[in-house]
């Protein structure tokens, strides 16, 4: 079986659509959380998240072509575009042919849908734009990407809801360490922040209305975001061939349903998608340092994964590092698993953790070491990254210092 490394990351995110600025917000805790200002807000009573603000598709697209591509597609071709720049690729017509495109979406064109409606039922439009449907399908991001770049391979979307950029570089990873493929284009992309959308997750009684605080015994719910994502992945004796740099080995993958709940997530489940992800990376338990936590800022979820992760690591979760990115990314739904294990790359690569932003006050029942507010320079052997998603779908990265 083939050896796989992540040789390229390119983002879009609230806190900056390149890896420095990524990166430095991360570390520094510096929250891309604000007022909403991209829609209008007179209807919500949630009115913050974390939005893309420095994202200006005409830079990107030509007139002609930016009416094609609803916002996450937009997202995930720009975050692509960055990837392969990153990894120094050259795509040849021979590599095209074999290169896997694999991105992750919860929700698919969303802003299409919304504007569609609004028309349709707000101002009783008698049609909507021909192209509302070619710009909102779910695999839309994938279809623009493949093209964008001219990638001719394996194509496809996965959806599953705060899991699916994971789910997304998990089969990507698959595809390449069992030698069906031998470079993939991974992750995930998401733009979701509609009146509509936040409507619909305000009645879940589920959102902060100040800021997310993974952890915090004071932690409100979570904050909604958007963005992208996207890996390059590839065999580590290829990279090496061509000179590539390496910022981590991706060396396991788990998956996992709780088949209990449609939306409480369950421990079990949770423990073991993560112990399946162990068993394929060859993994023991005192071989993690590091834990890219779910943590998503709601009081079930903070306190399921923490009795997930005693439960796979034992006395072992007391020497783990475990942070959560939501309190600077918020949750980003189809996208977070990706920017998640973009992050998880960059923690390995730079041997830093990136802090829980926001932290206040200790839980008992979320007992582990969460690394409040200040990054850690560290020793990373080996760390994990969890997903879990709505409909108890649970998704787990494992990767090790390259």
């Amino acid at each position: 079986m083939n050896q796989v490394v992540i040789t390229g990351i390119g983002v879009v995110s609230p806190v900056g659509c390149g890896l420095n600025e990524f990166w430095s917000a991360l570390v520094d805790g510096r929250s891309g959380i604000r007022a909403i200002e991209n829609i209008p807000t007179q209807r919500l009573s949630t009115r913050i998240a974390a939005q893309v603000l420095d994202f200006d598709p005409d830079t990107h697209f030509s007139p002609k072509r930016v009416g094609l591509l609803d916002r996450f597609s937009q997202f995930a071709v720009v975050a692509a575009r960055a990837a392969v720049r990153d990894a120094g690729l050259e795509i040849d017509e021979e590599l095209a042919l074999e290169i896997a495109t694999v991105i992750g979406t919860g929700a698919g064109g969303h802003i299409t849908i919304d504007d569609s409606y609004l028309k349709l039922y707000g101002e009783n439009a008698a049609k909507v734009h021909p192209l509302t449907i070619p710009r909102m399908m779910v695999n839309a991001a994938a279809s623009h990407v493949s093209m964008d770049l001219g990638l001719k391979g394996p194509t496809f979307t996965t959806a599953t809801a705060c899991a699916s950029g994971t789910h997304a570089i998990g089969q990507a990873f698959h595809m390449i360490r069992s030698g069906q493929t031998p470079v993939a284009i991974a992750g995930g992309t998401e733009a979701g922040l509609t009146v509509g959308t936040l409507k619909a997750w305000e009645a879940l009684r589920i959102l902060s209305n100040d800021t997310c605080r993974p952890f915090s015994k004071n932690r409100s719910g979570l904050v909604l975001g958007e963005g992208a994502a996207i890996l390059v992945l590839e065999s580590r004796e290829r990279a090496v061939a061509r000179g590539a740099p390496i910022y981590a080995e991706l060396r396991g993958f788990g998956m996992s349903a709780d088949a209990v709940d449609l939306i409480s997530p369950d421990p079990d489940g949770a423990a073991r998608a993560i112990r399946s992800a162990l068993v394929d990376a060859r993994a023991n338990v005192e071989d993690v340092d590091y834990v890219n936590a779910h943590g998503t800022g709601t009081m079930l979820n903070d306190r399921t994964e923490t009795k997930a992760l005693r439960s796979v690591f034992g006395k072992h979760a007391d020497k783990l590092a475990v942070s959560s990115n939501k309190g600077v990314l918020a949750h980003g739904l189809g996208c977070a698993g990706a920017l998640e294990a973009a992050a998880m790359a960059l923690a390995l690569h730079s041997q830093t953790v990136p802090p829980t932003a926001n932290y206040e006050e200790k839980d008992p029942e979320c007992d582990l070491d969460v690394v409040p507010n200040v990054a850690r320079q560290t020793p990373i052997r080996s760390a994990i990254s969890n997903s879990f998603a709505f409909g108890g779908l649970n998704a787990v990265l494992v990767m090790g210092r390259a």
